[in-house]
C-alpha cells in the first residue's frame, strides 16, 4: 500500500462538545483532508509547538520526551497513521537509535505533537484516506493560538464503544448532514458524521 503524506491545516474547536478539537490534516499535492477528533491537552501541545514564539513555562509533557530523545540520541524519523478501527486512528513512530530502526505503538494526537517538535513528516496509508478522508473547503485562518487552546480540562480521544448519537438516522440522513457540515466548516463534526458512515459500510 502507497503511503500519503500529510500536513497539519490547522486545528479547529469543537463546536458540539466541549473541551475536544478537530486536527485537520490536509494531503501534499493533493485536495483531500482528514479530521482526527482530539482532546484539549494534546490540541495545546500541538497549537504550541507551531507557534514557534510561544515557550511554556515548564515543559509540557512532548516536550519533555524530546528532551528525554535528544540526550540518548533517539530521533523520530517519520510518523505513520496506519489504521482506522470504528472511527479511531491508530499510529506508529518510527524512531531510530545507533542506526538502529524501531517502531513504537502511539494515540495519533501524540504521534503529531511529537512529529512537530522533531519536524518528522507525518504518512497515511492511501486506504485510509480514501475511506476517511473528506473533500473540504478549508479557510487558512484557524483557532490554533494557544490563547484559544488554554483550557484546564483535558479530554480524551473518543471511545470506540460510545454509542454514536447518529445512530438512529438513516445513510441518507447521514450524508445530508455530512454536506452541511463540511459547508459549514465544522471539521469536527463532519469527522463524527463520516466515522458512522464508515461504521456503516463495513458492516
Amino acid at each position: 500500500m502507497s503511503l500519503v503524506r500529510l500536513n497539519i491545516k490547522g486545528i479547529s474547536s469543537s463546536q458540539t462538545q466541549s473541551g475536544a478539537y478537530a486536527l485537520v490534516l490536509s494531503e501534499v499535492n493533493g485536495t483531500r483532508t482528514l479530521p482526527i477528533v482530539i482532546g484539549a491537552f494534546e490540541a495545546q501541545s500541538i497549537a504550541i509547538a507551531l507557534e514557534k514564539e510561544i515557550k511554556p513555562p515548564r515543559p509540557l509533557t512532548h516536550d519533555l520526551f524530546k528532551t528525554f530523545a535528544d540526550r540518548f540520541q533517539i530521533v523520530i524519523k517519520q510518523v505513520i497513521i496506519h489504521k482506522l478501527v470504528d472511527g479511531v486512528f491508530y499510529s506508529s513512530l518510527i524512531c531510530e537509535r545507533d542506526n538502529i530502526e524501531e517502531i513504537i505503538d502511539t494515540r495519533t494526537s501524540d504521534a503529531i505533537a511529537l512529529a512537530t517538535r522533531f519536524n518528522a513528516p507525518i504518512f497515511t496509508y492511501e486506504n485510509i484516506l480514501d475511506k476517511a478522508g473528506i473533500y473540504l473547503k478549508i479557510k487558512d485562518e484557524f483557532s490554533s493560538s494557544k490563547q484559544d487552546l488554554d483550557i484546564e480540562d483535558i479530554a480524551e480521544e473518543p471511545k470506540a464503544t460510545e454509542k454514536s448519537q447518529y445512530s438512529k438516522d438513516s445513510l441518507k440522513q447521514l450524508n445530508e448532514k455530512l454536506v452541511k457540515a463540511v459547508k459549514d466548516e465544522d471539521y469536527e463534526l463532519a469527522a463524527k458524521i463520516r466515522d458512522e458512515i464508515n461504521k456503516r459500510s463495513s458492516k
